[in-house]
């Protein structure tokens, strides 16, 4: 799939992975424009011949790690197009299968730019809160699991509580919260490739 929209090429000093982070509660009013606007800015950076992967990290066997497959089936029902889209509730990219998707990515695209999205755990004051940030995750690191890095940049959910048993603490998040933080990132995902393509089109009417 290809995107439909314009990206131009940027020189380094632009790079998406200089972007500086964004985090914020889940609840916010404007969740989807901040969002989108933040990715927008994002996706347009990348250079137009620079595939772009999502990568939905996490697993529907625990209800806390299961935001990145709910995450990719949103955007699969989206179809947005140019999106390499891996990661769902029906094929997640999980713990066992995590280092086989990198390498089949990497044989089958030139230079991708990966998008990881993942579930993470983290202060009280943080449960429900969407960041967006370069660089890689680091998937099961608060399970104490040695995966590889995913990422040149990364939206991660805070959806519970870290620092003791979190196992116990991911099988038992509420799926209401896990729920709606998938659907704000899913739907940012959608709003900032509609943005995209409307601002293409006005630029090329405007050069036309």
């Amino acid at each position: 799939m290809k995107l439909p929209f314009h990206r131009d090429a940027v020189n380094a000093a632009e790079s998406p992975e200089a972007a500086p982070a964004l985090k914020i509660p889940h609840t916010e009013s404007n969740i989807i424009e901040i969002l989108s606007g933040k990715l927008s800015t994002i996706l347009d950076q990348v250079p137009s011949d620079q595939p772009i992967i999502i990568i939905c990290v996490g697993t529907d066997r625990s209800t806390g790690d299961s935001l990145g497959p709910l995450v990719g089936t949103q955007l699969k029902k989206f179809r947005l197009d140019g999106i390499h889209l891996y990661g769902t509730l029906d094929h997640p990219v999980h713990a066992m299968n995590l280092k086989d998707t990198l390498q089949t990515i990497q044989e089958q695209f030139s230079d991708p730019f990966i998008i990881a999205i993942d579930a993470c755990l983290g202060q009280l004051t943080s449960v429900g809160c969407i960041q967006i940030g370069s660089g890689p995750v680091k998937p099961g690191a608060g399970v104490n699991k040695d995966l590889p890095p995913v990422g040149d940049m990364h939206i991660t959910g805070i959806v519970n509580v870290g620092g003791f048993m979190e196992y116990f603490v991911l099988q038992n998040t509420r799926l209401s919260l896990v729920m709606s933080m998938a659907e704000v990132i899913a739907k940012s995902f959608e709003a900032a490739v509609t943005h995209s393509m409307t601002a293409s089109t006005s630029f090329a009417r405007l050069d036309g």
